[in-house]
Formats: structure tokens, C-alpha cells, sequence
């Protein structure tokens, strides 16, 4: 893998190395000489590290998107073998859109095979793998799960790669090309490729593709160990096969959070797993609302299997004091408790600029006053942000009685989703006009909230709504 310099990277001279300071959100990271000098020439060209320290050094100013990964062209003759496994029940016409999308991958076909995994299935479904070229199994019964689905498929593969995606999905042509070089990295357990929507002929279409939480975005992301909620989808999902059999593979009864629940144990295994934007898979989403709504009260359902499985994956909740303080005196203030409390709120963020100030100035990082108020200003509204998504998500059904109950605490309510909403449909850019945006992002939120209510109360594990409290915000300066 190769390196080179993320725009609107600065490299600023500094004693006795460089800061490297990414201007939006404001981010700096102070270098040693000879980490400059490699940093200076993935401005130039991309580098590929000479040794496993610069690798590490690199791979590291990649996850904090000072650098950006650039793929090296591998030897055809030295790409790994790959099974691409399909679970499927009743989607003949969708399963044959996926196998002619897999058969233009430009990929060597002696080192490729697809295995179509029958769940029982009662239309055409085995007739149409077998008439693309594909090897059928059976799941062993009829609706098993794609979980148990894919399971029977990996042991019938013979790849050292195993590629899962799924039947409503069409592949890119450099889909497998683009995410098998992470495999190089012998430390990297499973790669997972962008997703996008297939369609965007009707407002839920393109809401979905806009909001999918299939997506994870345009930046490279990684993790290896810790305690954090990252995981990859596995409608594009590639795993070593002996790291899939060292974890045991899905959980068979799994029939929602089987990617996440498998993400989590190569992790704790001590793998690593990487998302890249690239090795683009189509997902064709629901375009009912009813149904939407249902897979997302089925995904929040999830939400309590998972945290009984994996219960050091608590939510983690950063509340800086002097934010925290200030967003506490703005509600007041919203609620009516005057100015009193919102000039309290500017004085509080006055402060803790001036201390993260005072604190580059000592360490001599050349940022001045107005860039570091303005980046607590931006963390401001991070954090505001972030508090309000949540409560959204998880307390939708209890801001909706609150509000009835309480006008004034219905208006705040409403403004907060007002304001989330704002934030989404201004990063996300959905093809959709605001109200209507909002109004689908409300709904969606709140049968999502609702399934992890339902969720935790079948199973008795309420952990989801007792998230693990920081005082350190984990994000950039702003």
C-alpha cells in the first residue's frame, strides 16, 4: 500500500520536525524531522513505506486522514484465490442481475468460483445460479438465515479469500481487484468495499441512498482490538478464510447483526479490519416505506443480542466539561430561562478556547486565537450534534410524550430534530428537499428506536441506554 498526502493537508515547519494540520475540522499533529521528511514526499508522490516502522507511522496518519491510501498494482500472477458466496431464497431475477454483474469482474477466472447458497427456495432461484455458471448448495433447510446461509456456503468454498455479498446487490467490475491487495497486510482479517443504492427513482430511494447504514462513507476507516462499534456490513464483505474459520464463522441464529457480531470477534481475536471506498457494490434497498420502516425496527432489535454478546461494546459518550456546560445553559435558555444563562454559555467556550490556546502556544504549534475559537465553536455544534442524534435515535418515543405534556419541551425537542436533520441533509446531500428529507429521517429514527425499546425488553438487557460517559471529546480540535 502507498501513501500520500489527504487535501487540505498544510505541512508547517515546527522545532525539530513539522505540524501537520488539516484545516477543516481542525486537526494538528506535531512530526519528528524524519517523519516530515516522509510526509513531505506523500505530498509529492505516494510512498510506499521501506519498512514495517514507517508502515505503522503512515498507516496511522492515514486513520487520522492526515494521509490517504493509494492501492499498488499487484502481480496478476500473485492474487489469492477467491469464493464469492451468495445466500439466496426466492430471488431468481435478482440473483441472476447479481451472477451477470460477477461475470464481468475483471478478475482471473482460475482463481475465482461462486457459490449461490439455496435457503430453501421455491421459484427458479437454483435453475437461474446453475444456468450463470455457479456452484448451488443447499442450507440444510429451508429459511435458515443468510448467517447459517453463508456458512454452508464457506464450507463448501475452497477460496482463500471468501467475498460475501448479496443477492440484491450487483458488483463493480474492479470490485475484487480494488479490496483483495489489503490482504497483503498479513495482520488484516477482512476488508469491506463501498455500497451505494442502486436506484434513485423515488424519494425513499434516494433518501436510502443518501442515509444507507450500509455506507461507511468516503474515508478509509480501520480498527484492530478495542472497544468501539465499528464493524462491515456483509452485503461487501471479503475475509481471510483461515480468520473466518478461527472465529467460528456467523452465528447460525443470527438473522440481523451477524456482520457486526462477526466484525467484533476477529477483532477480539486480535485481527485487523478495513473499510476503503472503493470496490463499489449496488444494493437494491426497499423502496416501501412499510418495509424500511420494519428492517429498521428489525436492526434496532439487534441492538440487545449484541450487547449481551459483546458487553464491553458499550456506547461511548465524550462530554467534555466546559461543552458540555455550555450546551446545558443554551437549553436553558431555549426553555426560557433567559440571557442569563446563554452569555454564561459564551463565556464558557471563551475559556476553554483560550486553554486550548495557551496549551499549542506552549508546545509552539503555529495556530492562531481566531482559528482555535472558531474550531471550539465547530466542536460546539459537534457536540450538540452528536447529543441530539442520539437522543433522536434511542429517546424519539419519550421526546414525543415529553412534548405533548410539555409544549415547552416539545419545542426544544423539535428543534433539536429540526437542527440533527439540518446537520444530515447538509453532509449528506440527499437528492431531497428538506422537509421531506426530515420527515423520513424522523420516521426512520424512530421505528429504529423502538425496535432497540422492543429489543431490550424481550431479552432484559437494557445496556443500550446506559452508554459508557468520557470527559475527553475524541474528536478533532473542531
Amino acid at each position: 500500500m502507498r501513501y500520500a498526502l489527504a487535501p487540505r493537508v498544510k505541512v508547517r515547519p515546527a522545532p525539530e520536525g513539522a505540524c501537520l494540520v488539516l484545516e477543516r475540522p481542525l486537526r494538528v499533529v506535531r512530526v519528528n524531522r524524519a517523519l516530515a521528511e516522509l510526509v513531505e514526499r506523500c505530498g509529492r508522490e505516494p510512498v510506499t513505506p521501506a519498512d514495517p516502522g514507517q508502515e505503522q507511522a503512515l498507516a496511522a496518519l492515514a486513520r487520522g486522514g492526515i494521509l490517504e491510501r493509494v492501492p499498488e498494482v499487484g502481480d496478476p500472477e500473485a492474487l489469492p484465490s477467491v469464493s464469492v458466496v451468495i445466500p439466496v431464497r426466492d430471488r431468481a431475477g435478482e440473483l441472476a442481475r447479481c451472477l451477470r454483474s460477477l461475470a464481468r469482474l475483471r478478475y482471473p477466472r482460475d482463481r475465482l468460483e461462486v457459490v449461490v447458497v439455496d435457503d430453501g427456495s421455491r421459484d427458479e432461484t437454483p435453475r437461474v445460479a446453475r444456468e450463470h455458471g455457479a456452484r448451488v448448495v443447499g442450507s440444510g433447510g429451508s429459511g435458515l438465515g443468510p448467517a447459517a446461509a453463508r456458512n454452508r456456503g464457506v464450507a463448501a468454498a475452497r477460496g482463500e479469500i471468501l467475498a460475501f455479498i448479496d443477492s440484491d446487490c450487483t458488483a463493480s467490475a474492479g470490485w475484487l481487484a480494488d479490496l483483495v491487495g489489503r490482504f497483503a497486510d498479513p495482520a488484516v482479517a477482512a476488508v469491506g468495499g463501498r455500497v451505494e443504492g442502486m436506484h434513485v427513482a423515488s424519494r425513499l430511494d434516494r433518501y436510502e441512498a443518501a442515509m444507507s447504514s450500509l455506507s461507511l462513507g468516503r474515508r478509509d476507516r480501520s480498527a484492530l482490538g478495542g472497544d468501539d462499534t465499528f464493524y462491515l456490513p456483509s452485503c461487501n464483505l471479503l475475509v481471510r478464510r483461515s480468520a473466518f474459520l478461527e472465529a467460528g464463522g456467523f452465528r447460525d441464529g443470527m438473522h440481523v447483526g451477524e456482520d457486526v457480531d462477526l466484525t467484533w470477534r476477529l477483532r477480539d481475536r486480535g485481527w485487523r479490519v478495513e473499510y476503503t471506498p472503493t470496490g463499489w457494490v449496488w444494493h437494491e434497498h426497499r423502496s416501501r416505506l412499510g418495509a424500511f420502516l420494519r428492517r429498521r425496527f428489525e436492526y434496532g432489535t439487534s441492538e440487545a443480542a449484541l450487547q449481551a454478546l459483546h458487553p464491553r461494546r458499550r456506547k461511548r459518550m465524550a462530554l467534555p466539561p466546559a461543552l458540555t456546560a455550555a450546551l446545558v445553559l443554551l437549553a436553558a435558555a431555549a426553555l426560557g430561562a433567559g440571557w442569563a444563562p446563554a452569555a454564561g454559555a459564551a463565556a464558557l467556550v471563551g475559556a476553554d478556547a483560550l486553554r486550548v490556546r495557551t496549551r499549542l502556544a506552549r508546545r509552539r504549534v503555529p495556530v492562531g486565537w481566531a482559528r482555535v475559537l472558531g474550531a471550539r465553536l465547530r466542536a460546539l455544534g459537534s457536540l450538540a450534534y452528536y447529543l441530539g442524534a442520539h437522543g433522536v435515535r434511542y429517546y424519539g418515543l419519550p421526546m414525543v410524550l415529553a412534548g405533548i405534556l410539555l409544549p415547552a419541551a416539545g419545542a426544544l425537542g423539535l428543534a433539536v430534530l429540526a437542527g440533527v436533520g439540518w446537520v444530515e441533509h447538509r453532509t449528506r446531500r440527499p437528492a431531497l428537499p428538506y422537509p421531506v428529507f426530515l420527515a423520513l429521517y424522523a420516521a426512520e429514527s424512530l421505528a429504529y428506536g423502538l425496535g432497540v425499546l422492543w429489543g431490550c425488553k424481550r431479552r432484559g438487557n437494557f445496556s443500550s441506554y446506559r452508554p459508557v460517559l468520557h470527559r475527553h471529546l475524541k474528536m478533532p480540535l473542531g
